[in-house]
């Protein structure tokens, strides 16, 4: 029985734990009594709890996350009643874990809470718990025992790569980050809060020899799928085209890059690479967010709309990226008429993928200064989804995040192309017509999910022989 269990309830089954692999890497002498268990949200909850029971261990650690807060507030639950008296220390970590107030609810249910990253902070209190023999359980009455972990030494922490199993790498994506920290104050992402303010938003990099050998070494065990964790890659240019240039070189069917890039930066030097690159084999996403310089400036975020646009041009013209861009609906001050302006205007430079978000009032963020200012109402529950602003009312939100599902399941899927192609003429603007077309396919189905390909298909055959009479 392993003394230690590291879980997480992951978004996908394909989607693997890289920070349980890190905390457990940095165990030291106590990896050897630790064990990973990692579910997937649509797991029955005693596919959940079984595994966890059987284990008995000492301590318990959670990772915490916006997509499985709710999900692990269920497990805790489900857990509390059958502990009996082999209850471990329960210990929860991630980005919840480290913004939420002490009076969350997750809290409830845990001993020791790890704000920050997690490394060497659990390791030490491991140690400690198991040296006492036994692993105590918090007062009720007193609550959890927060504990503020400083930024871990990233060239002194052990990486956790050589955890990822043959079927990790086989049939999952391979998380990967080659820096950590990012130097932007966006408000509303959790890369930009910092306690330290601006002085504490920096980029660590990760020793690039060691890197790019640990990345030899997963290419050598079957991995194929790369997604980096990166939230500026290419912010320093020599170290992007020193890893561009390994994958490069390493390159075969089915091996594929996915990267975050900053829109507005792509030198010469950098286009020049990327015109390297065989279709399919480099995924590019590109955080665009907003057209609209006013309210860029407003949230603290960098733009260029006109260099951001051009960017996507270039990749779209000379490349064969997959490009993904992404648009946040419900910034402070942005109405419908701009966001379907910013829409139309990214839909004319054509990345594969257009994905329109909801903004989220993430814990430990500064978006909620503008609640008051800007008439901005959030669900206080998880994923904290504006729900009106003074300039976009509850009704245009609700029918913007109608439009972004069926968006996802009509035009990033790429599905129905054809369709598409005749529905939406590319030089031609798309908001309009298609938030016409997600009202009416609402209306048609009284929902917009749990919806059969064929019966969307039927329904764009109809948009579609209308369109032509």
């Amino acid at each position: 029985m392993p003394d230690i269990v590291l879980a997480a309830i992951n978004a996908k089954w394909i989607h693997p734990s890289l920070a349980l692999r890190l905390l457990k890497a940095n165990l030291a002498g106590l990896e050897s009594r630790c064990e990973i268990l990692e579910f997937a949200l649509r797991q029955g909850l005693a596919e959940k709890t079984a595994p966890i029971l059987n284990a008995r261990p000492k301590i318990l650690g959670l990772s915490v996350s916006i997509w499985n807060h709710a999900a692990t507030i269920e497990l805790l639950r489900a857990l509390a009643p059958l502990w009996g008296s082999a209850r471990p220390a329960i210990v929860l970590g991630g980005p919840e874990a480290s913004f939420l107030g002490e009076d969350a609810e997750l809290f409830r249910y845990a001993d020791y809470v790890i704000r920050g990253e997690g490394e060497f902070a659990f390791r030490d209190l491991c140690k400690g718990l198991l040296a006492a023999k036994t692993a105590p359980a918090s007062n009720p009455a007193e609550g959890a025992v927060f504990i503020d972990a400083s930024p871990v030494d990233i060239e002194a922490a052990a990486p956790g790569y050589r955890l990822y199993t043959a079927e990790d790498l086989g049939r999952k994506l391979c998380y990967v980050e080659a820096s950590r920290g990012c130097p932007f104050g966006c408000e509303f992402c959790l890369s930009g809060a910092s306690s330290e303010g601006a002085a504490g938003r920096r980029v660590r990099d990760f020793p690039l020899d060691q890197f790019l050998g640990e990345m030899d070494a997963l290419i050598a065990r079957g991995a194929r799928s790369f997604k980096f964790l990166d939230r500026t890659f290419n912010l320093d240019m020599g170290r992007a085209i020193r890893i561009l240039e390994f994958f490069l070189g390493r390159l075969e069917p089915g091996l594929y890059a996915h990267f975050e890039m900053v829109p507005s930066r792509f030198p010469p030097e950098l286009r020049q690479i990327l015109r390297r690159f065989p279709p399919g084999s480099l995924r590019l996403e590109l955080g665009i967010q907003t057209l609209n310089p006013g309210v860029a400036a407003l949230i603290g975020r960098s733009s260029d709309p006109e260099r951001e646009l051009e960017a996507l041009e270039f990749l779209r013209r000379e490349t064969g990226a997959i490009v993904h861009a992404d648009l946040i609906a419900g910034l402070p001050g942005e109405d419908l008429r701009s966001f379907a302006r910013g829409f139309d205007r990214l839909w004319q430079a054509r990345p594969a993928e257009i994905q329109l978000g909801v903004l989220k009032l993430l814990p430990g963020t500064a978006m909620g200064r503008h609640a008051g200012p800007f008439g901005m109402r959030f669900n206080p529950n998880p994923p904290y989804e504006v729900l009106e602003t003074a300039a976009l009312p509850a009704a245009d939100l609700d029918r913007l995040k109608n439009f972004a599902r069926f968006w996802e399941l009509i035009v990033n899927r790429g599905a129905f192309n054809a369709m598409v192609d005749s529905l939406f003429p590319p030089e031609e603007a798309v908001f309009a017509p298609f938030m016409e077309l997600s009202d009416r396919l609402l209306a048609r189905f009284g929902r917009n999910w749990g919806l059969d390909r064929r019966d969307i298909q039927a329904a764009l055959s109809g948009e579609t022989h209308t369109a032509c009479l």
